[in-house]
């Protein structure tokens, strides 16, 4: 009889630490859900239904060089031969001031910009990952101060601020494309 507790005790105890064993969790970062025969990525140019220019190839390119730097991936510009296809479009930008000097001119803005992208099994042909509204924001500080607010003269004298906001988008696109976030 007191065996048979003690056993019984034991298989209690234990099944926690199995169910854990098999519930899938795995830390962030590790590997990829992605099918195997996935090798080479497609990631044709962004589409940019804003009036803002040349944005999209910024963040095209980022989301490539973001896929090259892990290593695993063969990244094409075309969706042409690739096992998986990335398909992007930026739907907004904005910027507002949010930081002034003393004579009352901005200083300081935070960009921001909307993104619908998708990533979809060229194989299959069908969707694996999908955010229609992808939002990402930076706060950036000119160089000098710009009377009024236009956004297009912002845009071009400050890319280093659209450069930081693609590469933030990049890293976490792939990240969730990858790991099914």
């Amino acid at each position: 009889m007191m065996q048979a507790t003690l056993s019984r005790r034991y298989v209690l105890g234990m099944l926690p630490a199995m169910a854990a064993a098999g519930c899938g969790y795995t830390l962030a970062g590790r590997g990829s859900f992605l099918p195997a025969y996935i090798q080479t990525i497609g990631i044709p140019a962004f589409a940019n239904t804003t009036p803002f220019a040349t944005v999209e190839q910024i963040f095209t390119d980022k989301v490539r060089a973001e896929f090259q730097s892990r290593g695993q991936y063969s990244v094409v510009p075309t969706d042409t031969g690739a096992d998986g296809v990335v398909r992007g479009t930026i739907t907004g930008i904005g910027a507002s001031p949010v930081g002034f000097t003393d004579a009352q001119l901005a200083r300081r803005y935070r960009f921001s910009i909307t993104l619908a992208v998708a990533f979809e099994d060229a194989r299959q042909q069908k969707k694996l990952w999908e955010n229609p509204a992808l939002s990402f924001a930076d706060e950036y500080e000119l160089a000098s101060s710009i009377a009024g607010l236009d956004t297009s003269a912002i845009l071009g004298q400050e890319r280093a601020a659209i450069d930081r906001l693609a590469t933030d988008f990049a890293r976490s696109v792939v990240s969730a494309i990858l790991e099914a976030f």
